[in-house]
């Protein structure tokens, strides 16, 4: 690991971060914003059986070749998706978006967490939220990690109800390898229990009765044997973004990659019961390997899930 090192998230040009929250119902939007002119070449994969997704579509190598303004990340399950557009709003308030002759178009896409269980049920990520969130990615972006923007509802461990489960949050990452960077961010939501791959010790997840020490999903899992509703709150959702210059297919493949960053540290990971999906963007001009940057980016997605729980309060 010596050719690589850690980098700010901030000096990942082309990018930048907003939040909002309602910390007292638990749950909030994160933007990723892109260069108004650039935008980001983007591919998705999703590998949980229940995902909540808005305009997933436009990563397809399959769709019209256009660059992504903006990712959202929210709380609120399928109703947070309203959060889009706000988001919308605030980019053409901005004079940002796909120009189609007769007004600008925003490219957004978005994946909610199912957070309802926390806080309340009744107050998700509105349009309002959105707008607010998209606002400080524009003016005041922020790196702030944990209890904030789409992690304030986050939690993992849950396959026996909220009262076992642990919280978690929202976490950022970056590194370079030479001229090539880099980031992830991650919404830690999961079904399952949390690794971390440097050194194999759990996290975050199940806990015991007593809640004195950490049980074990997968041994529980073994016990329901047939369990009738899993989707107790579930999915785990993120996005890598990197200078390196890939199209659209490539971009699908790295983000197919990266979910070996999920694999290594969430146990069980997608299940019908989460929505587990990673986008993967393309916002500069380096020149690199996709099987490089594909593991790269697995790589800086674990450590991402680690920042999130490290985070948490």
């Amino acid at each position: 690991m010596a050719l690589i090192h850690e980098i700010p998230i901030t000096e990942i040009k082309g990018l930048s971060m907003g939040h909002a929250q309602d910390q007292e119902a638990k749950t909030g939007v994160t933007v990723l914003l892109f260069d108004k002119d650039r935008g980001a070449v983007t591919g998705c994969d999703i590998s949980g059986g229940g995902p909540a997704s808005r305009e997933t579509p436009l990563t397809s190598p399959v769709t019209a070749d256009n660059p992504l303004n903006a990712i959202v990340l929210s709380g609120g399950s399928a109703y947070g998706l309203a959060a889009s557009d706000g988001v919308m709003r605030c980019l053409e308030d901005h004079g940002i978006g796909f120009e189609t002759g007769f007004a600008k178009v925003p490219l957004v896409c978005q994946s909610c967490i199912f957070d309802l269980g926390l806080g309340s049920a009744t107050i998700r990520p509105d349009a309002k939220m959105g707008y607010e969130a998209c606002l400080q990615a524009l003016e005041h972006p922020t790196t702030a990690m944990g209890n904030v923007g789409a992690g304030t509802g986050a939690t993992v461990g849950k396959l026996c109800g909220m009262e076992r489960a642990s919280k978690t949050g929202i976490g950022c990452y970056a590194m370079a390898l030479g001229e090539l960077q880099v980031a992830a961010v991650v919404v830690v939501n999961a079904l399952g229990d949390i690794f971390d791959p440097a050194n194999g010790a759990k996290m975050a997840g199940l806990m015991n009765e007593g809640r004195t020490a950490f049980g074990d999903s997968c041994e529980e899992l073994w016990k329901l044997g047939c369990p009738q509703n899993l989707f107790t709150g579930n999915t785990t959702i993120g996005a890598v973004i990197t200078n390196g210059q890939f199209n659209k297919a490539q971009m699908n493949k790295i983000a197919s990659m990266t979910r070996n960053a999920y694999a290594r540290c969430i146990n069980p990971v997608g299940t019908m019961a989460d929505g587990d999906s990673i986008y993967a963007a393309s916002i500069g001009d380096v020149k690199a390997d996709i099987n490089v940057t594909g593991t790269l980016a697995a790589h800086v997605m674990e450590r991402a899930i680690v920042k999130a729980v490290e985070s948490a309060r």
